[in-house]
Parts: C-alpha cells; sequence; structure tokens
C-alpha cells in the first residue's frame, strides 16, 4: 500500500528542564486509509502535526509522497491543513473569504462556490465570519483546506466542540476524502471515535509513540465492555466483588477509578447487582459501557498475569496508579517502538548520504496477545534470547555504573528486550540477512563509506548477543560535539569519546518553521482582501465628511491660503485628514496576514515577499489617489454652495500644488504600508506616517538650514546645458515639479522615510531568504 505520510523521529525541542512534548515519534499514514493520532490531552499530538508542517523548531522529517513540505512547490495543493478555528476577518463574508483564499492558492474563483456547496454553506455564503457557529466555522475550515483539492489532509481535533450529528458529518467527509484515493490524518482524544471512524490508530501518550495498530485490533486490545459502578461503598464492594470471583473460578478484573467509583471488566449488571443487594451496599450506578482500558492496559494486565503464574479464572483488581511512559512503552508495544527507531536511523541515514525519498523500514509489531504468550512460553527460542539480552543489557550498564562512565552510553534503550523477542521469533524486516534476534539498523558503511566492525556490526549501540549496534536510541543520546543531551542537559564528557558518522546518522536533521505561502495572484488577491470588508469604504466615506466640515469652518475663520482650504489642511495638524485616511488604510494592508492570517490556514509566518509588497503598493496607491481627488472635489463643491465662487478660483501654480497633494497622500499610504509590513504591526504603521511631519521633517528642515526650492529652480536648465538634451513636450515643467515636490521638507523628510522603510523591507526579505 502506497505510504503518503512518513514522519520519521519527530522530536520537539524541550524548555529548560521540561521533558520534550514530543520524543522521537515516528509512523505513517498510507493512501486511500484515515488515519487517528490519539493521545489525551497533552500527549503531543498538536505538536506532533506541528512539527510535520514545519511550523515548529525541533528534530525529524516527515515525507509526503516522497517529499518534505519545504521541497514542494505549492504545499497547499499537496496538504490541506486544519488547526484549530478558522483564521479570518470576522468582517468577511463566507464566500469573500472562499474567493479571497483561491487567488492565494491559485485556483479559479469558481472553486470557491464548488466546495461550498460540498460542505453544505451555500445558504450561509453571505454570512459574517464572527457570526458562525461552532459546527459551520468546523465546515468552513474543512472548505478552507479543500479548496486547492490537496491530495492529503492533515487536521487537529476536527470534531472538538461539535454535536454528535455534526462530528458524523465530518467523518463521513473524511471517509468520502480518503475513498476518493486521499489521505487523512487528523488527531483525537476519543478512543471510540479512533476505533468507529478510522482504519488505522497511532496512540500517543507522555510525547511517545506507544502503538501502532489497525482500528480492529485496537478496539479489540484497547476497548472492552465494562459495568460501570458508582457506590460509596466502592472499597468494599471491589472487595467483595474480587472475593467471589475468585471462590467461582471467574475472570473478573476490578478497576478503582476516582473518587467512588468502580469499572469491573468480565462480570455483568446482574452479578454486581446480587452481590451488593446480598452485603446491603448502596448502589448509585449500574451501567454497561464500552470502557477505554488506556495505553496498554489490556497488555499490561496479562503480562502480569503470566509474569505471577496465576490462572486464566484468577481475579486481577487493577488500581489506577500513574505509569510513566517508559513502562506503557515496554507494556504495550516495546517492539514496535524500537523498530521505528531502527527505521529511523535508516531514514536519516539515506538522507544524509543524499538520497531524498525516506528509507523507513517495515515495522515490526505484534499483538500484546502474543508478546504474552511468547513470553509466558519457556520452552521457546525468543524467550531464550530476550533473557540473555536482558542479561547482557544489565551486565553492560552495571559495568558502566561501576566505571563511573556515562550510563546512557552502554544502556539498552527502552523496548529493546521487546525487540529481541520478536526478532528471535523470526519476525524481521525484509531483505535483513542478519540472524534472527539481531535489531536492524543502519551499516555505517552506507553512511560514511566505513567498513563496518567484525559480524556486521558497529560500536554503537547494543544488540542481543552483547555486540554495539549503531542507531539504538535513548532518550539521553548525547549530541555529537555539543556535550549535551538531547533534552538539553549538560553530561561529563568520556575521555576519548568520537563523533563518528554513525553517531550523527542516528540524529534526525533539524525543523525550521516554514512560512505561509506567498499568494499566487498577488494583485487579484490584494483586490479581494481590500474589498472583501467595509473598513476601507467606512473610513474613505468618514474623511470626505470630515474634510468638507473642515474646509467650511476654515473658511468662516479666515486667515487660511486658498491651497489649505482645498485640502481641508488647518495649521495646527500635522497632516490633513485625507493623509490620515491614507496611512491608516495602508498601515491595515497587512492586518489579513498578521492579526487574521488569511494565506495560513496552518498559522505560519507570513513572509515578507516582493511581489504581495508590490501588488499592496499599488491597491494603497490607487485608493490614497482616487481619495485625493475626491477630496479636493467635494472640498470645491461644498466651498462653492457655502460661499459661491470667491473661495473655488483656481491657483496659477495648480500643477505643482496638485502634484504635491498627491505625492503627499500616496507617500503616507506607502509609508503605512512598508512600516506595517517591516514591524508586523498596524500600529506601528500609523505611528510612522505621523512621524514624518512631527520628527522627521523639523530634522531635514535644520538639516538643510531653510527652504531649498531654490535649489531646483534652475534644475531643468542646468541639465539640459549638461547633458545637451531638448526635452520633448514641455518635460522640463514637469521635472520641474517634481523637483519643487521633493525639494519641500515635507516631501524630502517623506522621500527619505520611505527609502529607508523599503530598504528594511527588503533586508528582510533577503534575510529570510538566505535563512
Amino acid at each position: 500500500m502506497l505510504q503518503v505520510i512518513q514522519a520519521v523521529g519527530l522530536t520537539s525541542i524541550p524548555r529548560k528542564a521540561h521533558p520534550p512534548a514530543v520524543d522521537d515519534v515516528s509512523f505513517e499514514a498510507c493512501a486511500g486509509r484515515v488515519t487517528a493520532l490519539l493521545g489525551p490531552a497533552g500527549a503531543g499530538k498538536t505538536t506532533a502535526l506541528r512539527l510535520m508542517l514545519e511550523l515548529q523548531q525541533g528534530r525529524g522529517i516527515t515525507y509526503f509522497r516522497g517529499r518534505p513540505l519545504h521541497r514542494i512547490p505549492h504545499p497547499a495543493r499537496e496538504v490541506g491543513v486544519l488547526l484549530g478555528d478558522v483564521p479570518g476577518h470576522p468582517a468577511r463574508s463566507v464566500r469573500g473569504h472562499l474567493r479571497m483564499l483561491c487567488a492565494a492558492a491559485g485556483v479559479p474563483v469558481g472553486r470557491a462556490d464548488e466546495v461550498l456547496e460540498v460542505v453544505g454553506l451555500v445558504s450561509l455564503r453571505e454570512e459574517r465570519l464572527g457570526t458562525l457557529s461552532r459546527g459551520m466555522d468546523r465546515r468552513l475550515g474543512l472548505a478552507c483546506a479543500l479548496l486547492p483539492d490537496p491530495h492529503t489532509l492533515v487536521l487537529d481535533d476536527p470534531t472538538d466542540g461539535l454535536s454528535t450529528r455534526e462530528a458524523r458529518w465530518m467523518h463521513g467527509m473524511l471517509r468520502a476524502h480518503a475513498a476518493q484515493g486521499g489521505t487523512v490524518l487528523y488527531t483525537t482524544a476519543d478512543s471510540k471515535e479512533a476505533a468507529r471512524a478510522a482504519d488505522r490508530v497511532v496512540t500517543l501518550d507522555g510525547g511517545r509513540l506507544v502503538a501502532d495498530q489497525e482500528a480492529g485490533e485496537f478496539a479489540r486490545n484497547r476497548l472492552r465492555p465494562r459495568v460501570a459502578v458508582r457506590s460509596p461503598h466502592a472499597a468494599r464492594l471491589a472487595a467483595l466483588l474480587s472475593k467471589e470471583a475468585r471462590a467461582a473460578q471467574r475472570s473478573v478484573e476490578v478497576v478503582r477509578e476516582d473518587g467512588n467509583r468502580l469499572s469491573v471488566y468480565g462480570s455483568t449488571t446482574a452479578d454486581i447487582g446480587e452481590t451488593a443487594f446480598r452485603h446491603n451496599i448502596l448502589i448509585h450506578q449500574l451501567a454497561d459501557e464500552i470502557g477505554d482500558m488506556g495505553a496498554g492496559a489490556g497488555a499490561e494486565s496479562r503480562d502480569a498475569a503470566n509474569a505471577a503464574g496465576e490462572p486464566a479464572t484468577a481475579v486481577r483488581e487493577r488500581p489506577v496508579p500513574e505509569r510513566t511512559p517508559e513502562e506503557r512503552t515496554r507494556a504495550v508495544l516495546g517492539s514496535s517502538v524500537e523498530g521505528r527507531a531502527a527505521g529511523r536511523a535508516q531514514a536519516v541515514s539515506g538522507l544524509l548520504s543524499g538520497d531524498q525519498k525516506p528509507m523507513v523500514s517495515s515495522l515490526v509489531e505484534a499483538e500484546p496477545e502474543a508478546q504474552a504468550d511468547s513470553a509466558s512460553a519457556s520452552t521457546s527460542a525468543s524467550a531464550s534470547t530476550s533473557s540473555s539480552a536482558l542479561a547482557s543489557a544489565s551486565t553492560t550498564t552495571s559495568a558502566s555504573d561501576e566505571a563511573g562512565a556515562e550510563p546512557a552510553s552502554a544502556a539498552v534503550p527502552d523496548g529493546a528486550v521487546g525487540d529481541a523477542a520478536v526478532g528471535a521469533a523470526g519476525a524481521s524486516p525484509a531483505g535483513d540477512s542478519r540472524p534472527a534476534g539481531t535489531i536492524p539498523q543502519t551499516d555505517p558503511a552506507d553512511v560514511s563509506g566505513s567498513p563496518a566492525a567484525p559480524g556486521g556490526t558497529a560500536a554503537t549501540g547494543t544488540n542481543v548477543s552483547g555486540a554495539t549496534v549503531p542507531g539504538a536510541r535513548n532518550p539521553s543520546t548525547r549530541t555529537p560535539g555539543s556535550g549535551r543531551t538531547r533534552t538539553g542537559r549538560p553530561v561529563p564528557a568520556r575521555a576519548g569519546a568520537a563523533d563518528s558518522p554513525a553517531h550523527l546518522s542516528t540524529l534526525p536533521p533539524p525543523i525550521s518553521p516554514r512560512p505561509a505561502p506567498s499568494p499566487l495572484r498577488p494583485l487579484r488577491y490584494e483586490l479581494r482582501r481590500a474589498a472583501g470588508i467595509g473598513t476601507g469604504f467606512l473610513t474613505c466615506g468618514a474623511v470626505l465628511v470630515v474634510s468638507a466640515l473642515t474646509a467650511v469652518v476654515l473658511a468662516r475663520l479666515g486667515h487660511t491660503p486658498q491651497e489649505r482650504l482645498f485640502a481641508a489642511w488647518p495649521r495646527e495638524l500635522p497632516l490633513p485628514p485625507t493623509a490620515l485616511a491614507a496611512g491608516l488604510l495602508g498601515a491595515l494592508a497587512f492586518g489579513d496576514e498578521f492579526r487574521h492570517p488569511a494565506l495560513a490556514a496552518d498559522r505560519g509566518t507570513v513572509p515578507r515577499r516582493l511581489g504581495l509588497l508590490t501588488a499592496k503598493l499599488l491597491v494603497s496607491g490607487a485608493t490614497a489617489l482616487m481619495l485625493a481627488f475626491l477630496t479636493l472635489g467635494c472640498d470645491a463643491e461644498v466651498l462653492y454652495l457655502a460661499y459661491g465662487r470667491e473661495l473655488t478660483q483656481v491657483p496659477a501654480d495648480w500643477l505643482s500644488l496638485t502634484a504635491s497633494w498627491f505625492g503627499l497622500v500616496t507617500g503616507c499610504a506607502w509609508a503605512g504600508v512598508l512600516a506595517a509590513g517591516v514591524f508586523r504591526s498596524a500600529t506601528a504603521g500609523l505611528a510612522a506616517v505621523l512621524a514624518v511631519p512631527v520628527l522627521v521633517v523639523p530634522a531635514v528642515h535644520l538639516t538643510l538650514g531653510g527652504s531649498t526650492v531654490r535649489m531646483a529652480a534652475g534644475l531643468p536648465a542646468r541639465m539640459r546645458e549638461l547633458l545637451l538634451l531638448q526635452w520633448p513636450f514641455g518635460g522640463d515643467r514637469y521635472l520641474l515639479a517634481t523637483a519643487r515636490v521633493v525639494a519641500q521638507p515635507v516631501g524630502g523628510a517623506l522621500t527619505l522615510s520611505l527609502t529607508a522603510l523599503l530598504c528594511a523591507y527588503l533586508a528582510g526579505t533577503l534575510r529570510a531568504r538566505a535563512r
């Protein structure tokens, strides 16, 4: 079966003294199947997904159809992601949001209506994102993930907070996607849901892999019928049930839950009710349920019974102590965990040797019943092999401790005994020529070209015969050359320890956070982004009204030049209202990407791309020019209606004044765009606009020591004399107007500010590309 998702050695970076949230997790998800990543809250499910999607720093590698995510040209077309709520502006409509994402993904705009029909949101296409219910928000998130028609779907707890009907619909959609040949991977904390809706269940606990099973096998080993009992005399009732079961030679398991609750496996409500009645025990609850045995509880009980030599009819009373992840790993699937560690070492060694395709070996899995049977059979070869491996590991560890050396360098990793038992039974990976009982590992000669140690093993680990094997993982494996463990804690350096390529082959490659994709059609995306909400229209309308009223008031007060009346620019304000509004709209141009990450359904970091910046500059500049033109027209009309033609005469130098006005408004809009892109904040963009007249203009004025218009007065004539060129169509007039605009203190300050912000944006872009 085609393996579409192959996660190898996923390990998160630990914080201070805490263990990593995800530690050496490896699993696979096949095409045409639904895979559930199961675990309680805090098990590391979301962290594992973020590591797979390269949204969080760590170690490991994940292949999607043979390629890492950063090697896929358009990741959204390969992997559809749904993490949390839909990241979008609350005032945007459902259809407008999808149409904007169509431009970002480079798909036809008609695709938005298609996915709306698929997810059943056609009737709500004009609803705002902020008004959607939880179920409708989940449907919209699925629509966003399906928009580019990806092959793989990765979802983080898609049914969280949904009703039973909505959850059933969601699982039906995921099943339909898998039936068409797609791959589905989702996380859940409900074991019953995982057994019912998934084809394969991968169980995490404490950040480690504890089981990787088919859904049927998972249901047999994990879900068992039980009787839920609640009584104020729970301890007495548990003792009586255990006593009667032993006397009747029946297999009954009584589990003490929190408080006054019991979970009884292997009995019926009638038998428990009769026992309570005979002994006058009050019962508050007595019901049949399908119980969750926890990660490997069934295997643990069988192992304990076999080790104690109890008969099949004995009663096993299992309390609820907190088991460590290591104990659960040994009890449930120790062989599979170390088998995956070996496969991860082979995959990483292949990556280091230049092969880009994963080389994950076939994983050796055995049911807990088979493990228990093989452990209890004293005459089997697997038991003798595992005993020799355990003795070898104990001897090596004791010798290391007595010598004062680092214990992690010689200790057998958790689950190695299970590997030996399964390997001795003959379950070795295909194509492996090693004898039964040897843990399959990577030959160091395949990585570095150096010959292997005699016997086909290298001295970097321990196999069942006491020899060393490369790739044997341990949570305290030392990073070569760093003097620290994988968890960040320092360890004493050993004398003569060398950092060989065999050690390097066991370390998964680092994971760097991946930025969100840039829109493939940036101009179309920006137009739909700006027109999709009413913020721009309301701002423009409010500014036109304020400018008209301000012009009337200034004309009535008098002592205001005519050019300032048309712009509604009082001398007391550093900028006119229109320029402030243009700067605000420019600062909000990056709002959807930084405050509401519309481009990042996977909540990545929006990059500083030149295509996206160019589109935003064009749209904001066009908006500023239109706003400036409408302001002049509205102010002139209002002044004409209020005072007649006296205050609406066109000035003689209208060309330079118009150029200055349009340049000021456009420059403020561009300053807001660039500052918001550099500092990733709309507030910083507006602050940069206000800083130009308040701080930069006085500094420029003091530097130049007065008006600099005289410097540009004869500039066209001097250039014509220098270059011996004649300006066609009166070009010297336009050049003179431009020079005068730039030579003014406000124009020079704005030009300097735009240049500085543009250089900072380009520097950030180049640094991100280099990284």
